[in-house]
């Protein structure tokens, strides 16, 4: 039973990841129906409220803390960073770029997170060990990574059929599909460095809300909640800046296709209110840089749907790019097991004398099995 329960968090973050490929793929044709983003975000983040409120009111009704002014200025910035800010930035570089390259630069998240986290105490970095020189040298080939997605695309290597290439000539209006024929022109360029910096604007913004999420966890912990009311925030907030765009006008609020309708209720129920409760939940049980470490998995599942889906172009930039983010990611990630281990390693040993100081002396075996007996 322990096993099994060691292994929830991984099996919750694989789910998580698969939720988010499936989303980025529907938001992607959404998208290229015509539905604008700030619609998309507003009306994502009032379904997730409406879904958890309840949940949150009847499941945490007696062990809720109070609501003070803190608390609530920590659950506003919650909102700017991990729903309202994250996800406009990214869904401004799905637009202006393509789905498969808008999940590549995901996997910036966990290195901006490791970052992040150093003048915060939650990351320690020793360049005397094997494990530091694996952290720093990870988080070079992270961003060496990161600029080679930005600067470089590289020949095609995926070839569309005549059916997918009329499919594609059909959605030529759609924007990350100009930024992906014309990058080479200056316009396609222009709009394919925009998305670029959006995506690694919104890489940024997730980071800081994990490390704030692990604060907010320890200050309010009443998960369902917390959740439910920073979504709550960032609705009031996406409404406003929807408002304000669209001046107040209703037809981009409505919904003309069922495939847009099935889209807002699955970001809204799945991709907000069940992913970023699990999320929350991995993130107090095993820490911002383990939740952040399944992003590669998104590219990898998008990808494939991408490709046979909406019939995206593979790029070699593509590739080359994100093959070294995630070679810097799991670098990063060796070297914090190694710490972990070693720190586990430490304590055992200084566990130790005080016990064989108490037997004085006696022999080894009878020390080792009274350690034993305490342990179990």
């Amino acid at each position: 039973m322990g096993s099994c329960n060691s292994w929830k968090p991984t099996f919750t973050m694989v789910g998580v990841v698969v939720v988010f490929a499936v989303m980025n793929t529907l938001t992607k044709m959404a998208f290229n129906e015509g539905m604008r983003s700030t619609v998309l975000i507003t009306l994502r983040q009032l379904i997730a409220t409406l879904f958890l409120a309840p949940i949150a009111y009847f499941r945490e009704r007696k062990t809720r803390p109070k609501l003070t002014a803190e608390i609530l200025v920590y659950l506003f910035f919650s909102a700017v960073l991990g729903a309202s800010l994250t996800q406009w930035l990214f869904f401004l570089g799905l637009q202006y770029t393509t789905a498969t390259f808008a999940c590549a630069f995901i996997n910036m998240t966990p290195i901006f997170t490791f970052i992040v986290a150093l003048p915060y105490g939650l990351e320690k970095v020793d360049l005397k060990t094997g494990a530091g020189i694996a952290k720093v040298g990870g988080t070079v080939l992270g961003f060496s990574g990161a600029m080679i997605l930005a600067l470089y695309q590289g020949p095609s290597l995926t070839k569309l059929g005549p059916a997918a290439a009329r499919s594609s000539s059909s959605s030529s209006s759609s924007s990350a599909t100009a930024a992906v024929v014309g990058h080479g022109s200056g316009g396609g360029a222009h709009r394919w460095a925009i998305g670029s910096v959006a995506l690694l604007g919104g890489s940024a913004c997730w980071s800081l809300w994990f490390i704030l999420q692990s604060r907010i966890a320890k200050k309010y912990p009443a998960l369902y909640s917390g959740t439910a009311l920073m979504f709550l925030l960032s609705f009031l907030q996406m409404a406003a800046v929807a408002l304000a765009v669209d001046r107040i006008s209703l037809s981009p609020w409505i919904l003309t296709t069922k495939l847009q309708i099935i889209t807002v209720l699955f970001v809204g129920i799945v991709g907000s209110g069940i992913a970023f409760l699990a999320m929350s939940w991995c993130v107090e049980q095993r820490g911002p840089v383990f939740t952040t470490a399944f992003t590669p998995l998104i590219q990898i599942i998008a990808a494939a749907i991408n490709v046979i889906v909406l019939h995206e172009q593979l790029h070699l930039g593509i590739v080359i790019g994100s093959a070294l983010v995630i070679m810097g990611l799991y670098f990063v990630l060796w070297g914090k097991s190694k710490e972990a281990s070693s720190s586990s390693s430490s304590a055992a040993k200084e566990d130790v004398p005080p016990l064989r100081q108490q037997y004085g002396g006696h022999d080894q075996e009878r020390t080792t099995n009274d350690v034993q007996m305490q342990t179990v």
